[in-house]
Parts: structure tokens; sequence; C-alpha cells
């Protein structure tokens, strides 16, 4: 087994169950000791995992559940998502990210007839699931759970490269000028990394809480974005900053 293998497949042990030891590891994995630990320390510095005396558990600290983060915002991610769903035109193929603000889009997106969509995110997929609109068709990659309900690693990688799509809806953790689109998670920005690169256009959707915060990794460059769509929350040098990078800054209200 790889070591990248062996790294997913620890992370996706610790989603489900919480913690794990070394040893339960070793059994699983079928490797030595002195291999899991040292999977354990890249891990744990690259921030996917805190170790413990024997083990380690899962991290939430830097990347809050799926529940905790859709109360936050909600009037201002609706008007967000209403608003990019306007974008998508009757038969397009979308990919839509993880997030609470692309999850807010995909209950507009339902209206949309003939999409196909492509989303790393269980709970945009269940949006479908229970309200699909006409035609359409949704493709959920596998990979390894999040805290924040997303699917990412190298199975999701996989599922998305050989895609095309004509527009790529995205949230993200933090924006900033040096730092453009981050994450807290380093797999979730390979597999958003992905998606970017198989789109013909951006569409980033972030609330005004998000300028100014810093995830460990970058997904992409505020240029790299042909729309970013926040609320009137966004303070004036935000949306200077981002005018001046971004293809197109399109401020919503939430009244």
């Amino acid at each position: 087994m790889l070591a990248r293998q062996r790294h997913e497949a620890i992370l996706e042990l610790i989603q489900r169950e919480g913690s794990v030891r070394v040893s339960e590891l070793v059994r699983h994995l079928g490797v030595s000791d002195a291999t899991i630990r040292h999977d354990l320390e890249v891990l744990s510095g690259n921030g996917l995992l805190a170790k413990v005396y024997g083990g380690a558990t899962r991290l939430h600290a830097d990347e809050p559940g799926f529940a905790a983060n859709a109360r936050k915002s909600r009037r201002e991610k609706d008007a967000i998502g209403a608003r990019a769903a306007r974008f998508i035109e009757p038969g397009a193929a979308v990919a839509v990210s993880a997030g609470t603000t692309t999850w807010a889009a995909a209950r507009h997106l339902i209206a949309v007839p003939g999409l196909t969509v492509v989303t790393n995110s269980i709970p945009v997929a269940q949006v479908f699931h229970r309200a699909a609109g006409p035609n359409q068709t949704v493709i959920l990659t596998g990979g390894v759970r999040t805290p924040s309900d997303a699917l990412v690693g190298s199975v999701a990688v996989q599922a998305i490269i050989k895609l095309h799509f004509d527009v790529v809806l995205m949230g993200v953790h933090g924006m900033t000028e040096r730092t453009g689109f981050t994450t807290p998670n380093l797999l979730e920005a390979e597999t958003n990394r992905a998606m970017v690169a198989a789109g013909r256009r951006l569409i980033v959707l972030a609330d005004h809480s998000k300028w100014g915060a810093i995830g460990i990794s970058t997904i992409a460059h505020l240029r790299d974005a042909d729309v970013l769509i926040s609320d009137a929350g966004l303070e004036a040098g935000a949306r200077e900053a981002l005018q001046a990078e971004v293809g197109d800054l399109i401020i919503v209200s939430s009244g």
C-alpha cells in the first residue's frame, strides 16, 4: 500500500471513529508500528489530525462541522446562492464544491432543467436526491469524508479530472489578497483545485465573513475567479481589493 493510500485510509477511519490507536492501524493496514507513527507525524504536520499518546484523534478546531457553519449568515448565503443559480443555463454541466453557501445554491439549482451536477458534497447531493429538477443527473464523487461533509482525496480527484464543466460553483473557507481562496483541509484543497482545472468558468460564493480568513492551503488565486458573489456586509476595502483581481464582483442584498 502506497503512503497516500495509507494516509487516506487513516483519515477515513479517524473521521468515522473519532480516534484510533497505533496498534489498530498496524493491524488494519498490515504495516509496521514505525510506519504508522511516521504516517501520523506527516498527517499531524499537515494539520489533518491531532496526535495523542498511542494514536491520533479527529481535528475539529480549524474546520467546523457542516451543521455549525450552516447556522451562520443564513440569509446572506441564500441570497448568494440564488444569484449564483442565475448564471447556470439549462443543460449545463456544473461542478458544485462542498460548503454551506454552495448548499444554499443547490436549493435554487433544482429549478434549472437538464443539469448534470458533479459534487463532492454529501449535503448538496442530498438536496438533489430529495427534489431533483427535470432531467437532472447528479454525480457524487467518492472519497474521504471531512467534518464539513466533503468527500476528498485521490478517489474524489480521480472522479473529477477526466470531466469537463461549463461552470464550477466553489465555496471557500477564507480569502485574502496574499493567500487567495483557501481551506483548512489539504485534501479538500486538492479536490477543489481539480474542479477548478476542469471548469471553463469559476464562480466563487463567499459571504463577507470569509474576507481576511486564511486556511492552511490555497485553492486558487483571486484572479482565477471569473465571478465572485458576496453580500452587502463586505467592507469597502475588501470590495476594492477584490474588484482589482476577480473578473466580476457581485454584491447581493439579503434584505
